[in-house]
């Protein structure tokens, strides 16, 4: 095989295994993982099942690969833009998490909590997109990604809080009214949004209390972060 027919074998297997891992986010989806057997997997993605093994090795590879791919796909959406200004930045980086955790709900619920009975290497590809995240936040907020001890906890704080509030948020029904006057109901995404800007504000404030090396940057602008919204945090009328 010359060196052209190896590119074009090589292209067509990382196709072909996209292909399956996009089957399994979809039925991952749907479906527990303990209820989904491989002969299910590949009856439904229309494949002899020793091509998943061929590709995957087991189901758990399998299911870490979707994993692997969905937390890809997360830190791309709210790590993206990174030639925005710095403040600019931290606001889409808020925007592109939420909008992934909308559209792709139980791949979400599986990064954040852990996955099957907290797996362990579920949780360390967890805990990898946790430290990126508050990595690019700090990097939106101070141009640099390497932040003191205690700056670094309070964004880890933060993040504990987005999150939790996030898997309330998806689990809640979306044809509620907004609350924005008074009713019940689940928010739409640009005021959730808001509202994590607003606390993230105050998070940098404190911050730059205890540690006067990293003060908060400018008030940001768009539809997170209107000066109505932030006005409590900030004192701006």
């Amino acid at each position: 095989m010359n060196n052209s027919q190896q590119r074009g074998s090589t292209l067509r297997s990382q196709i072909r295994r996209a292909e399956l891992i996009a089957i399994g986010r979809r039925l991952f989806a749907d479906t527990s993982y303990d209820a989904l057997s491989m002969d299910d997997i590949a009856k439904q993605a229309g494949v002899a099942k020793g091509l998943i093994y061929y590709y995957f090795t087991s189901k758990r590879g399998y299911y870490l690969a979707i994993v692997e791919d969905s937390v890809a796909e997360l830190v791309a959406r709210a790590g993206g833009d990174t030639d925005l200004p710095g403040v600019e930045r931290v606001r889409r980086t808020i925007e592109g998490y939420l909008a992934y955790a909308e559209h792709h709900q139980a791949a979400y619920r599986t990064i954040v909590t852990g996955g099957v009975g907290s797996d362990a290497e579920v949780l360390a590809i967890r805990d990898a997109v946790r430290e990126e995240l508050v990595a690019a936040i700090a990097e939106g907020a101070y141009g640099r990604r390497e932040i003191p001890p205690i700056a670094r906890l309070a964004l880890v704080g933060w993040l504990a809080a987005v999150e939790g509030t996030t898997l309330e948020w998806i689990a809640a029904p979306a044809d509620g009214v907004d609350a924005a006057d008074g009713a019940d109901g689940r928010p739409d995404r640009d005021r959730l949004g808001a509202l994590l800007v607003r606390q993230l504000r105050a998070t940098l404030t404190v911050i730059g209390e205890f540690v006067p090396e990293c003060p908060p940057p400018p008030l940001p602008e768009g539809p997170f972060g209107q000066a109505d919204d932030l006005a409590p945090v900030t004192g701006r009328a």
